[in-house]
């Protein structure tokens, strides 16, 4: 670490956090998603029927099925873009994640990609913990300012390999997550596949170690902690959301990717 690296992380820090800092309004004024349609008598008598089955067979070993636990209800956009620390949280998060990026980077173009994308990162986060939802209003925008940066950053230095390895990136990344989504959609939201294409060009253009650790570091955290939560019931909700761990995952992707691409291709 050398002082380079402190002075990108103190601006990396002011710069996210300041930005995350003015989002809220933005998340009060996203539309709410469309409501899911009525089940057709149809689908409740046949999950009426596989309840049925299933409490069965848990009596023939003499146990009692448990009723599911409902989810809480939705916190609308309007009411989550009002709590008065909103600002506070989001400006926190963002900072604190400026300041891993920055002492991992140092002076590098790659912050023209990564700092923009911070306040965006905290505000999915924090949104979708609070409402298990990755809302396209925040996505989409961050697709283009991840796709931008990486223009920018990759012209600035020279190195159009470093955007191709951002378009692999996205593509890995992408269909990662859309296979695991097609084989099991009761484990991973489509918000979390639109995601995964983001964090693909921002890790890809950082390197091929950053995107391997990056991914599976969501992966790990997500199973880790999520467990964690569950057993404990420290959350209410008993689905816990995945986004906010995707997006510990490439910080420390961003953090020790670097060393595990050194240490497995030996350079």
């Amino acid at each position: 670490m050398t002082w380079a690296h402190l002075g990108a992380a103190v601006v990396s820090a002011v710069a996210a956090g300041g930005a995350a800092a003015v989002l809220p309004r933005r998340i009060a004024t996203m539309p709410e998603p469309e409501p899911e349609p009525e089940p057709t008598e149809e689908e409740l008598a046949a999950v009426a029927e596989r309840r049925r089955r299933a409490a069965e067979r848990a009596a023939r070993r003499g146990r009692t099925l448990k009723e599911p636990v409902p989810e809480p209800p939705k916190v609308p956009y309007a009411d989550l873009g009002a709590r008065p620390l909103l600002a506070a949280r989001l400006a926190a998060l963002a900072g604190a994640a400026g300041i891993v990026v920055g002492l991992a980077l140092g002076w590098d173009w790659a912050l023209l990609v990564w700092v923009p994308l911070l306040p965006l990162g905290a505000a999915l986060a924090l949104v979708d913990w609070h409402t298990r939802l990755l809302p396209v209003h925040l996505v989409y925008p961050a697709y283009a300012v991840a796709a931008v940066g990486a223009v920018v950053g990759a012209l600035a230095a020279g190195d159009l390999s470093a955007l191709e390895r951002a378009a692999f990136g996205w593509l890995v990344g992408s269909v990662v997550y859309g296979v695991l989504w097609f084989i099991y959609p009761a484990g991973l939201g489509y918000g979390d596949v639109r995601l995964s294409g983001v964090l693909g060009i921002a890790l890809g253009f950082l390197g091929w170690g950053e995107v391997l650790v990056g991914l599976y570091a969501g992966f790990l955290l997500g199973g880790v902690i999520g467990a964690a939560l569950r057993l404990t019931k420290l959350v209410p909700q008993r689905h816990i959301p995945f986004g906010p761990f995707m997006l510990l995952g490439a910080l420390v992707g961003v953090a020790w990717g670097q060393q595990f691409g050194s240490a497995l291709y030996g350079g």
